[in-house]
């Protein structure tokens, strides 16, 4: 199974969690010595980080009109694309264009969009009241019992709006039982890609969207800068990601989290499971954010605990180069790939790699970055996409030196009509990664 880096870490910090416990229930140590004092329970926080006050004053929600006009383009993009109908689950691109949340399960609810016509949807009749709580947009709600097919109920949408033999494009994170069910009720229907409608009005964000974000960022290193102040000799990385979620807590993000790293293990892009405890000359590298209103923040600060080596001084020092010229290179009109060869050029040109090799940047410069912490479109070789004013990316070189220690310093930026601007101040130098 494989596990993203936001579930990666959250399994890491209820791994951590669970070893602590077990360790206080040993007992007396081996060899008989007089136990130590029973540690801190596991839900206590620094009082630096209790004292810490919300954030969250002020926040503007998307409004109904912003969504209407998402669906307004995305209509405009089906008939570009020939799609005459859009389906959606619940997840972020169901959330983006009608403002509902709702979980997954083997019971579909699923909503209808059509290129002409009204939105549509179709629950589970037991969840009917539930659902039309929170429907916006259509009066089109159409259920199924337990004994009944859900895909009939949407063949039957298809056909009400004249498309039962049309293109119907399948949002990419539609899952195929639901695709393949509603392929059997209605046989004539084309089931097509409809990344070019999603991406096509997700990748470009509007102010309102740019706002939140930069309130999750600027969450993120507030939640940072106060955990870092913690770190101590003998810390488990587990320990410290706790502190980190407590502090995104805190200040009002209470889905927020990071996974920390320590010595050796900076060098994992995504961490280690192999519990480690802080000492004085360790890497540490935090990776991590939080959401406002669905939309992510997404940043990395790597330092030295302790005095750092001449050789870890250079590596981040290089790192911070790599970054910068990332940056400088992420112009309007600019194509994607050209980002990460800025970076990687600073990076080879001083003996690593080449390529995508360790010890070197062993992945794609930057990811796009909004309702979901991946998302289109990427800073990647090969990727020609044409960089324009609205996107929002990371960026997040890294220098990985298996053995060693890594160095990754993440920043996500927006895209203006005058190029690149970043939502957090880059990290200055290897002792001081806040402005």
């Amino acid at each position: 199974m494989r596990m993203n880096r936001r579930a990666f870490v959250r399994w890491s910090a209820a791994a951590g969690l669970g070893a602590s416990a077990a360790a206080c229930s040993s007992g007396t140590p081996a060899g008989g010595a007089a136990a130590a004092p029973p540690p801190a329970p596991s839900d206590a926080v620094p009082a630096s980080i209790a004292a810490l006050k919300p954030m969250t004053d002020g926040i503007v929600p998307i409004s109904d009109a912003e969504r209407t006009a998402r669906m307004d383009k995305a209509r405009k993009l089906m008939a570009g694309n020939r799609i005459d109908a859009l389906l959606l689950e619940p997840g972020s691109s169901l959330y983006y264009f009608t403002g509902m949340k709702w979980g997954l399960s083997e019971r579909p609810l699923v909503a209808v969009l059509p290129v002409k016509g009204d939105l549509a949807y179709v629950t589970p009749g037991f969840e009917e009241k539930r659902a039309r709580e929170l429907i916006k947009f259509t009066n089109d709600v159409r259920v199924w019992q337990e004994d009944e097919s859900p895909y009939k109920v949407v063949a039957g949408i298809l056909k009400d709006r004249g498309v039962a033999s049309g293109r119907i494009g399948v949002e990419e994170r539609l899952r195929f039982f639901i695709v393949n069910g509603v392929m059997q009720e209605a046989p004539a229907a084309k089931m097509v890609d409809a990344v070019a409608v999603t991406a096509g009005c997700r990748m470009i964000k509007s102010p309102a969207e740019i706002a939140l974000m930069q309130r999750a960022n600027d969450i993120t290193i507030a939640a940072y800068k106060a955990a870092f102040a913690t770190l101590h000799e003998g810390m488990t990385q587990f320990e410290f990601g706790r502190i980190v979620g407590a502090a995104f807590k805190a200040l009002g993000a209470p889905d927020g989290s990071a996974g920390p790293q320590f010595g050796e293990y900076t060098a994992f892009p995504h961490g280690s499971i192999t519990p480690q405890k802080l000492k004085d000359g360790d890497n540490v590298l935090v990776d991590g954010g939080c959401s406002i209103e669905g939309y992510r923040s997404d940043i990395t600060r790597t330092t030295v605990f302790g005095k750092a080596s001449q050789r870890q001084i250079d590596v981040w020092n290089l790192e911070k180069k790599a970054q910068a010229a990332a940056f400088a290179a992420a112009k309007v009109g600019v194509a994607c790939e050209a980002v990460d060869a800025a970076a990687r050029k600073v990076i080879t040109d001083a003996g690593f790699g080449p390529d995508y090799k360790v010890p070197g940047l062993p992945h794609r410069t930057g990811h796009g970055i909004g309702l979901d912490g991946h998302e289109w479109t990427n800073f990647v070789r090969g990727n020609k996409t044409p960089i324009q004013p609205g996107m929002c990316f990371s960026d997040e070189p890294m220098i990985a030196i298996y053995g060693e220690f890594g160095v990754r310093l993440e920043d996500c930026l927006h895209i203006t009509e005058d190029g690149a601007k970043f939502f957090t101040e880059p990290a200055g130098s290897i002792d001081h990664v806040f402005a």
